[in-house]
């Protein structure tokens, strides 16, 4: 007798229950009364979203995706160094799609108020590197930035203590410490 997995047995394959194929165990081959491919209408554009998070399903779409957040009082400030001494610091060459992609992509930006035109003493190059599908990535190198900004620096908490946070516990993982 073929034991079948329990998600199986249990209704958790929604593909073999809506397509029910014939299974040809001597040939190792499965066949189908009639194909359901979904018409141009039926046809999402975006995958669907799970039940849990049907209520905050206006951030999944493009028009949120092109808004900035608002400001709040936790808000991150990049605190530099008193001797920092920011410059331009050397372009990296592009070729011409690069260029154009570059350009194709400040409209875009500065047309969504994500950027906006700068006068500033200071920038970091950019780059572009190739993603998977051959479309280019933005890449800005922010490596002098980096090197004048002040560390932050917290005191680690001690051994013993964490030890003390975890006593009597049977289960416990990493993010618990």
């Amino acid at each position: 007798m073929l034991k079948f997995p329990s998600y199986v047995k249990e209704g958790r394959s929604p593909w073999l229950k809506e397509e029910n194929p014939q299974i040809n165990w001597q040939t190792a081959s499965i066949s189908y009364e009639e194909a359901n491919a979904a018409s141009e209408e039926e046809a999402d554009d975006l995958p669907e979203i799970p039940h849990h998070y049907t209520s905050f399903i206006s951030v999944f779409g493009e028009e949120e995706f092109n808004k900035l957040p608002p400001h709040r009082p936790y808000d991150i400030d990049i605190e530099l160094k008193e001797d920092a001494q920011l410059g331009h610091a050397p372009l990296y060459s592009m070729t011409p799609a690069e260029s154009k992609e570059l350009k194709n992509w400040l409209d875009k930006e500065v047309a969504l108020g994500k950027i906006r035109p700068s006068k500033s003493a200071t920038a970091s190059p950019v780059m572009f590197v190739k993603k998977k599908d051959g479309s280019l990535r933005l890449v800005v190198d922010y490596r002098k930035l980096n090197d004048a900004t002040k560390k932050n620096s917290y005191p680690l908490p001690r051994p013993d203590d964490l030890m003390t946070c975890i006593q009597g516990a049977k289960i416990f993982t990493k993010l618990d410490l």
